[in-house]
Order: structure tokens, then C-alpha cells, then sequence
């Protein structure tokens, strides 16, 4: 073989070597870069976690909060629904009181 043959095998052995050196050196950052983003994705799942679980601690607390509130106002309604009917009934027991008596005493003398 001539020398200007080997130079030029030389040579295309050299660049194909500096080829993979440089496929090497980009595997690696490849495998850096998913390193990377694999993290950035775990600390951004971790973060939404978060977010999530504060959005529905405060959503619970909203309804609890609102539940509550009607839950007091029905048993407001339903105490002064009971002070009105307990109300009435010593209206009627005073009304009818007298006529009780009168009706007693008159039953004990017969």
C-alpha cells in the first residue's frame, strides 16, 4: 500500500475514533440531562402534591364550615319552632286551668 493510502486510513481511523469519543461524551450527557429532568419532574410532582392536598384541605374546610352553619341555623329554627310550641302549651294549660279544677273538684264531690 502507498503511503498516501495509509496516511488517508490513518486518518478516516482517527476521525471515526474522535466520532465515538464524541458519541461517548454525548451518551453521557444524555444520560445527564435524564438524570436531571427526572428530578425536576419528581420535585414538580412533589410540589402539585402539595398543592393538591392544600386545595382540598381547604375545599373540606370550606364544606365543613358551611355545613356547620346550616346545621345552626336549622337547630335555631327548630329551638325557637319548639320555645313557640312550648309557649303555646302554657297559653292553653293557663287558659284551661281553671276549667281543670273546677272539673276535677266537681268529679272528687260526685
Amino acid at each position: 500500500m502507498s503511503e498516501v493510502a495509509v496516511s488517508k486510513v490513518e486518518g478516516i481511523i482517527k476521525t471515526l475514533s474522535e466520532l465515538e469519543e464524541n458519541i461517548d461524551s454525548l451518551n453521557e450527557k444524555v444520560a445527564d440531562m435524564k438524570k436531571n429532568l427526572h428530578t425536576k419532574v419528581e420535585n414538580e410532582i412533589e410540589t402539585l402534591r402539595e398543592k393538591i392536598i392544600e386545595m382540598a384541605t381547604k375545599e373540606s374546610e370550606f364544606m365543613i364550615s358551611k355545613t356547620r352553619d346550616a346545621a345552626s341555623q336549622e337547630a335555631k329554627k327548630i329551638l325557637n319552632d319548639g320555645e313557640k310550641s312550648l309557649a303555646e302549651i302554657k297559653t292553653k294549660i293557663s287558659e284551661k286551668f281553671d276549667e281543670a279544677v273546677d272539673e276535677t273538684v266537681s268529679s272528687i264531690l260526685k
